[in-house]
């Protein structure tokens, strides 16, 4: 079976080390184009990319999928099956009908459960007690298609973005496998997602992540793991941005924002339903501490009374 993959973030690379692991014939890899990044905003390529190139397998890198030059190249490679995981480009009609076993995807939700972007960080935010890996058939609405395989795990209360993530590409990667070889077998049939249970996961934006300390905090504790590792929530402590990587749910009553104590265990801040223990910080300029290294040394910059801004 002839197998084009395309995928962009690490995600994705996971999903395509699988598959070359299972020893599918991929012949080409889509990916998006490179972008700007680190401090000198140099060109940089994906993790897909990265790893297509060390297997030694074309690339393509079109800024859209819509135009009939890309789509004629798509079709030169003769797909038995296109998957794609993460990718970042719409697939219009034409390149759905491509491939001659359709186009798969592995989406980072249990389906139709938060179709959209950012799956993995909203089940965190929502509270949700699983989550999961649903690989379905593409068609042209979001995350729509039918479902061939969902794959579940329960979401604790210490998982954040990241750990979610890295565990459901793990488990994404091994149930693309799983579909891939089924659908060689002519075995699979897909399911159709109720539309009326669909929820949409928006993409993440760096604004969402200012924390407003008139919320509770048990809203407030499940943003911090959700947006960890990016784009990492934070606050403002004398103008200063303070950004939070972990913290916990704890008691106390005062003015949203107000710090109610500190100790080696984590400052104590008063949102607007008790009180959130911030176990985990990062000042200006410096790297992420766990708040009783910072009490030792800078212990007067968190007396309690003040008040943390947005």
């Amino acid at each position: 079976m002839r197998i084009v993959f395309a995928g962009t973030p690490e995600f994705a690379a996971q999903h395509l080390q699988a598959l070359l692991d299972a020893g599918r014939d991929v012949v080409a890899v889509y990916t998006q184009p490179d972008r700007p990044a680190g401090r000198g905003q140099k060109l940089a390529p994906s993790p897909v990319k990265q790893l297509a190139q060390a297997h030694g397998l074309p690339v393509y890198q079109p800024q859209t999928l819509r135009d009939p030059a890309a789509q004629g190249e798509l079709a030169a490679l003769r797909a038995d099956l296109m998957v794609v995981v993460a990718y970042g480009l719409i697939l219009p009609q034409a390149v759905l009908d491509t491939p001659r076993l359709g186009c798969i995807n592995s989406h980072a939700s249990l389906l139709p459960r938060w179709r959209g972007a950012a799956p993995i960080q909203r089940a965190i935010q929502a509270g949700d007690g699983e989550s999961g890996v649903t690989v379905m058939r593409m068609e042209a609405g979001l995350d729509t298609g039918p479902m061939l395989l969902k794959v579940s795990t329960p979401i604790s209360a210490e998982d954040t973005g990241g750990s979610l993530h890295d565990r459901l590409a793990a488990l994404g990667s091994g149930a693309v496998v799983e579909v891939v070889a089924a659908l060689e077998a002519g075995s699979l049939d897909g399911e159709a997602q109720a539309d009326a249970l669909a929820t949409y996961a928006h993409k993440l934006s760096k604004d969402e992540a200012r924390i407003d300390w008139n919320r509770p905090a048990a809203e407030l504790e499940r943003l911090v793991r959700a947006f960890h590792p990016w784009p990492i929530c934070h606050g403002s402590l004398n103008g200063e941005v303070l950004k939070v990587h972990a913290a916990q749910p704890s008691t106390g009553e005062g003015a949203p924002g107000t710090i109610l104590a500190a100790s080696r265990e984590g400052l104590t801040v008063a949102c607007g339903e008790g009180a959130l223990l911030l176990t985990r910080l990062q000042l200006p300029g410096g790297k992420a501490l766990e708040f009783a290294d910072l009490f030792n040394s800078r212990r007067e910059q968190f007396a309690p009374g003040q008040v943390l801004g947005v």
